[in-house]
C-alpha cells in the first residue's frame, strides 16, 4: 500500500510537489489551503481544517509552502512531517544526509558529505557541493549553485540562479537575490545583490 500525503499549500510550488509524490509512486489525497475560495488542484480536492487529523498514522503531511518565514510558522503549528519528498530525478549522495519534512525537487543534486536540515526545499535544477551544511527551513531556489563547504543559516533563501562561491557562510534569515555570485560571508538576517554580492 502506498503513503498517502495531504499537501498544505495549494499554489504553484504545492503543485510540483503532488506531481513529485506521484513520481514516488505515492498517494496524494488533497490539499490543504488557507484559501477556501480554492475547490481543487491538479483535480486534487482542497480540504478545508476539519478534514483530516494530523494524529492519523497512514497519513503524512507535506508543507508545500516556498516562503520560509510561513512554512516555519506551519511546522511549530503541528503540522511537521517525519519524512522526505524526494524526486526519483534527484541526485542524493550516499553519504549526505537530509533531514526530515525536507522536500528536493526534480533534477537536484545534493553531493558527498553534505547535511541537509528539517523542512529545507531544494528546488528544480538546484545543486549543493560537497560537505555543505544547510539549516532548517532553507529553501535554494531553481538553478541556484552551492559550491564546497558552504553553509546556510536557518530559514535563509538562496535565489533562482544564485551563485555561492567555496567556504562562504551565510547566517540565519538572510536573502539571496536571484542571480547574485556571494563571494563573502553574510551575516544574519542580510539580504545581499548583485555579481559580486552586497548588502543591499
Amino acid at each position: 500500500m502506498s503513503k498517502r500525503w495531504i499537501i498544505i499549500g495549494a499554489g504553484g510550488h504545492g503543485m510540483v510537489v503532488a506531481e513529485t509524490i506521484e513520481a514516488m509512486g505515492e498517494e496524494v489525497l488533497g490539499f490543504f489551503d488557507d484559501d477556501q475560495t480554492k475547490k481543487n488542484c491538479l483535480d486534487y480536492p482542497v480540504l478545508d481544517s476539519q478534514s483530516f487529523d494530523n494524529d492519523t498514522n497512514d497519513i503524512d503531511f507535506v508543507i508545500a509552502i516556498g516562503n520560509n518565514e510561513i512554512r516555519h510558522a506551519y511546522a511549530h503549528k503541528g503540522f511537521s512531517h517525519k519524512r522526505k519528498v524526494i524526486h526519483p530525478s534527484a541526485v542524493i549522495s550516499r553519504n549526505s544526509t537530509v533531514d526530515s519534512g525536507t522536500m528536493i525537487m526534480p533534477g537536484a543534486i545534493v553531493n558527498a558529505k553534505s547535511n541537509i536540515g528539517k523542512h529545507c526545499i531544494l528546488n528544480t535544477n538546484s545543486s549543493v557541493d560537497h560537505e555543505c551544511v544547510l539549516g532548517d527551513f532553507v529553501h535554494v531556489a531553481p538553478a541556484a549553485t552551492l559550491a564546497g563547504n558552504v553553509e546556510v543559516g536557518e530559514g535563509s533563501l538562496i535565489g533562482m540562479g544564485a551563485v555561492v562561491l567555496p567556504y562562504v557562510k551565510i547566517g540565519k534569515w538572510c536573502k539571496i537575490g536571484a542571480g547574485a555570485v556571494v563571494v563573502k560571508d553574510v551575516p544574519d538576517g542580510k539580504t545581499v545583490i548583485g555579481v559580486p554580492a552586497k548588502i543591499k
